[in-house]
């Protein structure tokens, strides 16, 4: 019963991800990284560089990466979405 309960959860989780082509096409390059989480949540990795900060949500195979110049999207790619 617990295997089961746990299964049940894990399956809620994947299938709430908010990392999907949807939201993908609701960023536009300007938007403030306050909006961008507001549709995408936090981000699961941000690197920051000298003038620009990288962000990532998703892993590997399935992931949306945006640039940030002060806080604004610059650049945003995707990979494994359909």
């Amino acid at each position: 019963m617990k295997k089961l309960l746990i299964s049940a959860a894990i399956l809620t989780l994947v299938g709430c991800s908010k990392v999907n082509l949807e939201n993908y096409n609701k960023v536009k390059v300007g938007m403030d990284k306050a909006e961008v989480e507001a549709i995408l949540g936090s981000a699961d990795e941000c690197e920051e560089k000298t003038l620009h900060t990288n962000c990532t949500w998703g892993g590997e195979d399935k992931h949306i990466k945006i640039t940030l110049v002060s806080d604004k999207v610059t650049l945003y790619t995707k990979k494994g979405l359909e």
